[in-house]
């Protein structure tokens, strides 16, 4: 068979590395997908672009790699834009590659194409790391390689490439790509900025580390551990940084930014090093942190440093920045004055949550923990249980993902599908009933590739946390109030095992589905509430 565009670039997507492929086909990219049915690349279709993109953001979280996804033109592409803004705020690196109408009609210079738009690229050009629309069949492997070299290199992030449908169909006698290894750049701190960091913190008499999402996506949880008890210093992890530091060691601060006690412990400290965190809203409070002492910030994203706080900056991947500083400051004596503050804020944040009323709450959250086993990922939607798991899920071996980088709806059991297609084994999503309607059509793909996933859906019959926002700002909610299927029923009806649970049930419930092989649906309906808010 006479090989071409599209084969030529499926070639260099598995010389690259690759092994699995998500996306939805579409007219202008079939000869991608012909190329796909001869490779050796795994291909996981879902049923929207949106769902495929999320789901393989959920596969480049679990794997730390880069994940491709193929989708069509227009429309198909357009679908993507959701997902792909989650994952450059979280930093996750999916190549999308996209098919293209003919070069004659690029830039509307004929029109007429079907799924035609003037300038397609320009709709990711502010979503993206790194866009590119491929002229000619020889560019293809090296703009895939670049491609993928920028979506790898600290910061992370999605990259798209467009590929015209007649470019994928011109015949070419290149040889296929041998297997490459295109290596990330390091960013490594400037030198004069890393002595200075070192001597703030070994000055410091109470030094606290705030770790993001950026400590965990380099695989830096080693070195953080080794610096902070270097420093004997507590260790606050940002939502997008959980599992960065362990949640029950004697210097762990743990998660609860949303708690004033916790926003004043990070802005008491004399020397507060970021590591790994743009400061942004959800991380400093709503912008009520006021730091106090000197603040040392280390991110690999140049845009970032300083952008919300004064601070000492070091352009560096947070592992470089972290090993460095572990190595140049002197170990303290543990004396427990570290132990003890960490000791008596979490004190004061239990109490404040126990004069709320919460014993639902915690109480699913408890019951979820318990039937989770440590090394089992979980995946968690914008929902009220998703917004206490930023704060209160301790997330052990397994790790923590959720969609609270852009904040779209519809995140956990797509991006949950593609992080069991990386694991090979259970992996629990959490959505509420509005969430979980948007992504009611990957339970077919489930099925149909047997994928273990045991999906929580919190039914509380409509958009729970937007009905507490709008009721405590205005008084009432309006738009809010949702008529839901049966859950049970439909998940049923694609052939996957469903079960309506209870607060009281629900530990039993969860625990057998996780146990089962395959999909499965565990419907709790329940109204929960969220904690009480400190930064108004």
């Amino acid at each position: 068979m006479s090989r071409n565009g599209g084969a030529l670039a499926v070639e260099t997507l598995t010389a690259l590395g690759a092994r699995t492929v998500f996306g939805v086909p579409g007219q202008h990219a079939l000869a991608l997908f012909d190329a796909l049915a001869r490779s050796p690349l795994r291909f996981v279709g879902g049923r929207t672009e949106l769902n495929a993109a999320y789901a393989a953001d959920g596969h480049a979280r679990v794997t730390g790699a880069v994940t491709p996804l193929i989708v069509s033109t227009g429309p198909g592409a357009l679908n993507t834009l959701a997902a792909l803004q989650e994952a450059a705020a979280a930093s996750v690196p999916v190549l999308g590659i996209s098919s293209q109408i003919p070069r004659a009609g690029l830039g509307g210079v004929r029109g007429g194409y079907l799924h035609e738009l003037t300038d397609q690229l320009a709709s990711f050009r502010d979503v993206v790391k790194y866009a590119r629309v491929v002229r000619s069949v020889a560019q293809l492997p090296a703009v895939l390689a670049q491609a993928w070299e920028a979506a790898s290199t600290a910061p992370c992030g999605p990259v798209w490439v467009e590929i015209p449908q007649d470019v994928l169909l011109e015949h070419t006698d290149l040889p296929a790509p041998r297997p490459v290894e295109v290596r990330p750049r390091l960013l490594l701190p400037r030198q004069e900025l890393l002595d200075e960091a070192a001597a703030l913190l070994a000055r410091a008499e109470r030094p606290v580390i705030l770790a993001g999402g950026g400590v965990v996506r380099s695989g830096a949880t080693a070195e953080l551990l080794t610096l902070a008890e270097r420093l004997r210093a507590p260790v606050v992890t940002t939502f997008g940084g959980k599992g960065a530091f362990p949640w029950h060691h004697p210097l762990s601060a743990r998660s609860f930014l949303e708690d004033r006690h916790t926003t004043e412990f990070l802005a008491d400290a004399d020397v507060l090093l970021v590591a790994g965190s743009g400061l942004g809203d959800l991380s400093t409070n709503y912008r009520t942190f006021r730091p106090r002492g000197h603040l040392v910030h280390v991110d690999a994203d140049a845009d970032r440093l300083g952008a919300n706080y004064p601070a000492l900056a070091l352009h560096a991947d947070a592992r470089e920045a972290l090993h460095a500083l572990a190595d140049a400051v002197p170990a303290r004596a543990a004396d427990g004055r570290a132990e003890e503050s960490v000791r008596t804020l979490l004190a004061l944040v239990e109490d404040r949550l126990a004069k709320q009323d919460l014993e639902l709450e915690q109480g699913v959250l408890a019951s979820v923990r318990a039937a989770v086993p440590d090394d089992v990922p979980t995946v968690w939607d914008m929902t009220i249980l998703g917004y206490w798991a930023w704060s209160a899920w301790d997330p052990r071996t397994g790790g923590q993902h959720s969609g609270q980088g852009a904040g779209g709806l519809g995140y956990g059991l797509p991006a949950a599908l593609g992080a069991a297609v990386a694991r090979g084994g259970p992996v629990l999503a959490v959505s509420g009933d509005g969430g979980a309607m948007y992504s009611l059509s990957e339970l077919a793909t489930l099925r149909q590739h047997d994928l273990p996933v045991t999906w929580l859906v919190v039914d509380d019959g409509g958009y729970g946390i937007l009905r507490e926002y709008m009721t405590d700002e205005f008084g009432s909610a309006f738009a809010t109030e949702l008529t839901s299927p049966d859950f049970v029923a439909l998940a049923a009806s694609f052939g996957v095992p469903a079960v309506l649970s209870s607060p009281e049930t629900l530990h039993t419930d969860l625990a057998e589905a996780l146990a089962a092989t395959g999909p499965s649906v565990v419907v709790l309906p329940a109204t929960p509430r969220m904690f009480a808010p400190t930064h108004l």
